[in-house]
C-alpha cells in the first residue's frame, strides 16, 4: 500500500517549499491499495503554526487564512492523528503495511524533518522512507520531462488526465490527481512496480577519511556562522532530513587552532547537496547559517588523514568523541581512564585513548577519548576543568575531522626544524632605518587594527610619492597583534611637517587617526620595543615587539630587521655551532636581500602551532632566500659570543613567568659578559638600555 501525501507551508510553493524555513499548515492524505487498486478515505488536516502570519503567495494559492488556522491542532497532535487514521483505513482495505509516496522530496526532506528536529519530537518511522513520485513517474515513462521539471500538473497533462484543479479544494485536487497517476503507472500498458524507495537516514555516521580518497566536488557545502560550540551531531541535526555521507562532518580550524565558525559537509550524492544549499541562511538556535558550494580537495583537506594510529582510532563507529586538553605531559594511559573513572567508561579501555605527540615523540598534552553512548559522553564532560596532578583538564566534544586535522597538524610540520634556514639580516642600502635627530618621520596613532599598508598609503594621498622607499612600518604588540601605531620615513623634515599639518585627525575608516612629527631616533626607540609618550622616551622592556605586516600570512617571507637588532638574533646565536670563534673586529659584511613586496620592514619570530583553542608558541624560524644563504655561507662572520652554546633556550615556563624569576633561577651563573654588546654598532642612547638590564640577551 502506498500513502499518498500533500503539504504546504505558511510560505513558498512549489520549486522553493521549504526554502524560507517557514511552518507546515496543511496536510492531505489518501491510503491506495496497489493489488487491488483501491482507495480508502481522503483526509485533510490544518495544522496550527506558531506563525500565523502567511506569505502572499500561501493566501493566494490555498486560499487560507490565519483565522482558520487559529482554530487548528499543533503539528505533533496532527501527525498522531495522521497515523491512527492511516491504520484504520489500512484494516478496512485488508492491508497491514504502506509506504509513503509524495509529489517530489521537499515535503518529507526540506518540511517534516527539520520542522519536527526543531520542535523537538520525533517523526514516526514510516518517515523514513518514501517514494518520489516524479522519479517513478519518469522511470515509468522515461520520454516525459526530467524529473526536476516534473510537477503533478504536467505529470497529468502528459498522460492526458482531463481534471480541473479549480472545482477541488487546495490540497484535495492534488491528491486526486497523484492518486489518478499511478493507477495509470499501474495500467496494463506499463505495469510500473514500487521496488526502490528514498531513504532518510535517522542519524549521523562518524568514521575517517583517507586522503586517498576520492571526494566528489559536487556533493561538499561549506556551512558558515556556525557557533563555536557546535559538533558534528549539531551540524547533522541542522540538515535533518538529507543524508550526509558517513564521517562527512568536518569542522574547519583556524591558524589559532580554535573553530573558526566554518565546517565543510559531504553528502550522498549531488541531488542531497542541491536540497543543502537551499538551506542558505536557516537558522541553527538564534544564528543563520549561511551556505555555500565547496570541492572535494578541501574537504579532503579538513578531513583526509594518513596516520594509521588514527584510522585505527577511528575506526569504531557510531562512537562519540570526546577532546581532553591540558593534560600533564607525564600522564598516562592509566592516570586518564582513572580520572574519567567508572561512570564514563571509554571504549576499548586504552584502545579508546589516542595522545596528540610532537613528531619527536612529546606529548602535547591534548588526547582524544572515544565512548560508545551519549550518557557516558556527558559524565565525562561533567569533569570539565577538574584536577589531574597540578593541572585542570579542559574536556570538549570534537568530531573525526577534527581529530584528522590536529594531528595533521603536529606531524606534517616540526615544531623546530633541526637545522632551520638562517635568518639574514640586512635592510637595503641606503635605505636604512634612521637614527639621528633630524624630525624627518611621522608617527600614525589610532588606527584602525584592520588597517594595511594600502590603507595608510591612501590616507596618505598626495604625500605618498614623499615616503622614502622601505619607509613604512608597522608595529605590533607582544602578543603580535596590530598596536594601532605606524611610523613613515619622510623624504625630508619639512615633507614631515607638512603631512602633520594636513592629515592629523582625519579619518581613516570610521576613527580619525593622530599625525605627529618626530625624529628618526624617536621612531627606532619605539621600534626596539619603548613607548613615545608626551612624558618623553621610556626604554624598551624586555621582549622586543614584532614588526609585521597586517596580514599575519607573512610568515612565509624572508625576514627583514635592522641591523643593530640583527645582531641579538644571528643564527650563530640561536644554535649551537661547531665553528672555532675567531675573534675580529671588523663587522660581517653584509647580504641584501629585497622580499617579494619591499614596502616595510618586519621581524617575525615567532610561530603558532596551535591546539584548540588554545596552545603555547615557540620560536621558530624565517627561511631566507637559497642565493641570500648561499652568499651567507661564503662570508666570514664575527663571532657574537665568546664561546659556542653561550646561549640557552628555556621550555616549559609558566605564562606569568617573569624576567624576575628567570632571573633568580639562574642565581649564581655569569649569564652575559660586559663586553657582548662592545660587538655591536650601536648608538649611545640604545647602548645605555642594553647595558642596564642584563634581561636582552635572555629573551
Amino acid at each position: 500500500s502506498l500513502v499518498v501525501l500533500f503539504g504546504a507551508t505558511a510560505g513558498a510553493y512549489g520549486a522553493k517549499l521549504g526554502s524560507d524555513e517557514r511552518e507546515l499548515i496543511l496536510l492531505v492524505w489518501q491510503v491506495v491499495d496497489l493489488q487491488n487498486k483501491k482507495v480508502g478515505t481522503l483526509h485533510k488536516s490544518l495544522v496550527k503554526a506558531d506563525n500565523l502570519d502567511l506569505s502572499d503567495q500561501c493566501r493566494e494559492v490555498s486560499g487560507l487564512t490565519p483565522e482558520g488556522l487559529g482554530k487548528a491542532e499543533p503539528l505533533d497532535r496532527v501527525l498522531q492523528q495522521f497515523s491512527q487514521l492511516v491504520s484504520s483505513d489500512l484494516k478496512v482495505l485488508g492491508r497491514s503495511s504502506y509506504t509513503l509516496c509524495s509529489d517530489g522530496q521537499l515535503l518529507i526532506r526540506q518540511v517534516l524533518h527539520p520542522e519536527t528536529s526543531k520542535k523537538n519530537f520525533l517523526l514516526s518511522d514510516c518517515f523514513y522512507s518514501f517514494y518520489d513520485l516524479r522519479k517513478e513517474f519518469h522511470t515509468c515513462y522515461p520520454s516525459s520531462a526530467a524529473v526536476k521539471d516534473q510537477t503533478i500538473k504536467t505529470m497529468a497533462e502528459y498522460l492526458g488526465l482531463g481534471t480541473d484543479e479549480a472545482e477541488e479544494d487546495f490540497g484535495v485536487w492534488q491528491v486526486k490527481t497523484m492518486v489518478a497517476i499511478i493507477f495509470s503507472m499501474l495500467s496494463e500498458g506499463c505495469n510500473h512496480i514500487f521496488t526502490e524507495p528514498e531513504t532518510v537516514k535517522h542519524k549521523y555516521e562518524t568514521g575517517p577519511c583517507s586522503k586517498s580518497e576520492t571526494v566528489d566536488s559536487e556533493t561538499v557545502i561549506r556551512a558558515r556562522g556556525l557557533p563555536w560550540q557546535s559538533s558534528d551531531q549539531d551540524i547533522a541535526r541542522f540538515f535533518k532530513g538529507l543524508n550526509i555521507a558517513k564521517g562527512g562532518v568536518a569542522l574547519c580550524l583556524n591558524s589559532q587552532g580554535r573553530r573558526n565558525g566554518e565546517a565543510l559537509v559531504r553528502f550522498v550524492n549531488s541531488e542531497q547537496r542541491d536540497l543543502a544549499l537551499e538551506r542558505h541562511k536557516h537558522h541553527m538556535g538564534s544564528r543563520y547559517i549561511e551556505v555555500y558550494k565547496a570541492t572535494g580537495e578541501e574537504f579532503l583537506k579538513i578531513a583526509g588523514g594518513t596516520s594509521n594510529e588514527v584510522a585505527q582510532f577511528l575506526s569504531k563507529e557510531n562512537q562519540v568523541i570526546i577532546r581532553m586538553r591540558g593534560l600533564p605531559f607525564t600522564a598516562t594511559q592509566e592516570d586518564v581512564l582513572g580520572f574519567l573513572g567508572p561512570e564514563c567508561p571509554v571504549t576499548g579501555g586504552k584502545e579508546g585513548l589516542l595522545f596528540v605527540k610532537y613528531p619527536d615523540g612529546r606529548p602535547t598534552g591534548d588526547a582524544f577519548v572515544l565512548f560508545s553512548c551519549e550518557e557516558y559522553a556527558q559524565n565525562a564532560l561533567k569533569k570539565h576543568k577538574e584536577i589531574l596532578g597540578k593541572r585542570y583538564i579542559e574536556l570538549f566534544r570534537s568530531t573525526a575531522a577534527e581529530v584528522q586535522q590536529v594531528l595533521n597538524r603536529y606531524m606534517s610540520t616540526p615544531l623546530i626544524p633541526t637545522l632551520p634556514t638562517p635568518i639574514i639580516p640586512v635592510i637595503p642600502p641606503p635605505y636604512t632605518i634612521a637614527t639621528g635627530s633630524i624630525r624627518d618621520c611621522v608617527r600614525l596613532r589610532g588606527l584602525p587594527y584592520t588597517a594595511g599598508i594600502d590603507d595608510i598609503l591612501e590616507f596618505m594621498g598626495d604625500a605618498t610619492g614623499d615616503i622614502k622607499p622601505h619607509g613604512v612600518h608597522m608595529v605590533l604588540n607582544q602578543q603580535g597583534r596590530p598596536s594601532g601605531d605606524a611610523f613613515i620615513q619622510m623624504k625630508s623634515a619639512d615633507k614631515a611637517f607638512m603631512v602633520a599639518q594636513k592629515c592629523h585627525k582625519k579619518m581613516m575608516k570610521d576613527r580619525y587617526v593622530e599625525v605627529f612629527q618626530c625624529s628618526g631616533e624617536e621612531m627606532n626607540f619605539v621600534l626596539m620595543g619603548g613607548t613615545l609618550n608626551r612624558s618623553g622616551l621610556s626604554p624598551p622592556p624586555c621582549k622586543l615587539p614584532c614588526l609585521s605586516p597586517p596580514a599575519y600570512a607573512a610568515f612565509q617571507t624572508a625576514a627583514v630587521i635592522p641591523a643593530e637588532a640583527a645582531a641579538l638574533y644571528q643564527p650563530q646565536a640561536l644554535l649551537p655551532s661547531t665553528r672555532t670563534p675567531q675573534a675580529s673586529a671588523a663587522a660581517p659584511p653584509t647580504v641584501t636581500y629585497y622580499p617579494a613586496q619591499a614596502a616595510q620592514l618586519y621581524m617575525n619570530y615567532t610561530a603558532y602551532y596551535p591546539s584548540p583553542p588554545v596552545s603555547p608558541t615557540t620560536v621558530g624560524y624565517i627561511a631566507a632566500p637559497p642565493g641570500a644563504v648561499a652568499a651567507a655561507a661564503t662570508a666570514t662572520h664575527t663571532p657574537i659570543l665568546p664561546q659556542p652554546g653561550a646561549l640557552v633556550r628555556m621550555q616549559g615556563l609558566p605564562y606569568n613567568t617573569g624576567m624576575k624569576e628567570i632571573l633568580s633561577f639562574f642565581q649564581g651563573y655569569q649569564y652575559a659578559p660586559d663586553d657582548y654588546n662592545g660587538l655591536i654598532q650601536l648608538s649611545d642612547q640604545a647602548r645605555s638600555v642594553l647595558q642596564a638590564p642584563k634581561e636582552w640577551v635572555c629573551l
